[in-house]
């Protein structure tokens, strides 16, 4: 595998195949392989110290199969674990590969989606409770009022294909009132979960009009081509030839059957 030299991609499950979805129709030309740790997720309330060690384990087997660039298309994994392994796995270890995350990339460009300058995060308690957001946002736009709001049954809903039922309702229509309930001056609210795009149409029902519901994947997708615009000495090691590899640490029946509905066309998965 290293002679193709693929982009790999992680989330704890099937919510980076949104991101995926982007950066492939984005970038086509590329190899990528795409990891979910299905075994383990979901992972939005487990320790830092234990989202480290899981999302490090997956960025080493990514690197063994010949991967120099990982995306954590993780917004926890990005908030709990992608900087100590940035600052301490990649030197030590990993000098001439390199690690991006979904949290910076959406903090840079925040401000274009807001006019109030008062925005709503919803994401899993644990990129709610990293505070990844308010710190990255306040770096960029000091100026910026972000809210918070954890959304804790919103995953199992998606995972388990609940989340269009009228079941769901109850739980999308509270979490967003407790979000709005902090300012009703908010207008842009960025869904910090690669799952939750999969809520677009039940969000925009239960949202008012004017609110901006933004997600990550085209972001995200327009910053990793500037960053290989930028960085040749990476772009140049990446094979091409537009392969898509899809690997899961749990059933592989189970992940294709649920994966389509992320990635927007059916797959086959290997175990990892």
């Amino acid at each position: 595998m290293s002679t193709l030299a693929p982009i790999g991609i992680f989330d704890s499950g099937y919510g980076g195949l949104t991101v995926f979805r982007s950066i492939a129709d984005k970038l086509p030309d590329y190899n990528y392989i795409y990891l979910g740790d299905n075994a383990r997720s979901p992972y939005g309330d487990h320790s830092f110290e234990t989202i480290y060690k899981y999302t490090l384990e997956c960025v080493e087997w990514l690197f063994n199969q010949g991967c120099p660039l990982v995306i954590l298309a993780c917004n926890t994994a990005s908030a709990k674990a992608l900087r100590t392994i940035q600052q301490k796995d990649l030197p030590a270890k990993h000098p001439g590969k390199r690690v991006l995350g979904v949290i910076r990339p959406t903090a840079e460009v925040i401000n274009n989606f807001t006019e109030s300058k008062e925005v709503g995060v919803m994401g899993t308690r644990g990129t709610i409770n990293s505070k990844s957001y308010l710190l990255e946002i306040n770096k960029f736009f000091p100026d910026l009022k972000v809210y918070q709001q954890s959304c804790p049954m919103w995953v199992p809903l998606i995972e388990n294909n609940e989340h269009l039922q009228p079941g769901a309702d109850f739980f999308i229509n509270e979490y967003c009132n407790e979000l709005l309930k902090q300012s009703d001056e908010i207008d842009c609210i960025l869904l910090a979960c690669t799952h939750y795009p999969l809520l677009m149409p039940k969000l925009k029902a239960f949202l008012p009009d004017h609110i901006n519901i933004l997600t990550q994947g085209e972001i995200v997708a327009n910053s990793l081509a500037d960053y290989l615009q930028r960085h040749p000495e990476i772009e140049t090691t990446l094979g091409k030839g537009g392969q898509k590899v899809f690997y899961t640490s749990g059933d592989t029946t189970v992940f294709d059957g649920h994966a389509s509905i992320f990635f927007g066309e059916e797959l086959k998965s290997s175990r990892m």
